[in-house]
């Protein structure tokens, strides 16, 4: 299992290979270093739409690119760097208290989140100069 890293780091996924195809698995707490107790993804994403934006005083995530690509901007303290996503079996571990922003929407890009909390508006930080404030 891959440990909870305090900055960002791409984490290879698990394929079992098939002559009918491949099969991505990601179990929490095997593959990725958290339970995973949400999952969401964003689709039908308009050109030039950025998503993101804020980042998590707690909250975990494990970003994929489970169709096309985008990149992701992240900026922790002593941190900043840009990763671009575009293959299924790869994704990027964000670790809290790391500004996130999603950007560069292939055509038809699926991007698949899981996170290790449940909604919590709370956990949310939607302001860069508050961030920056409490974080760098």
């Amino acid at each position: 299992m891959p440990v909870a890293s305090k900055n960002p780091q791409v984490i290879d996924i698990p394929v079992v290979h098939d002559k009918r195809g491949n099969l991505c698995v990601v179990e929490g707490n095997s593959a990725i270093p958290f339970n995973i107790k949400r999952v969401f993804y964003l689709c039908d994403i308009p050109g030039g739409s950025k998503r993101g934006g804020h980042a998590h005083k707690k909250l975990q995530q494990f970003i994929i690119a489970v169709n096309g690509s985008f990149e992701v901007n992240v900026q922790g303290k002593d941190f900043k760097e840009t990763y671009v996503l575009n293959r299924s079996n790869f994704g990027l571990y964000v670790p809290p208290k790391h500004w996130c922003q999603l950007k560069n929407f292939s055509s038809g890009a699926v991007c698949l989140v899981l996170a290790s909390e449940h909604y919590d508006e709370s956990d949310y930080i939607r302001n860069f100069k508050e961030f920056k404030n409490a974080y760098i």
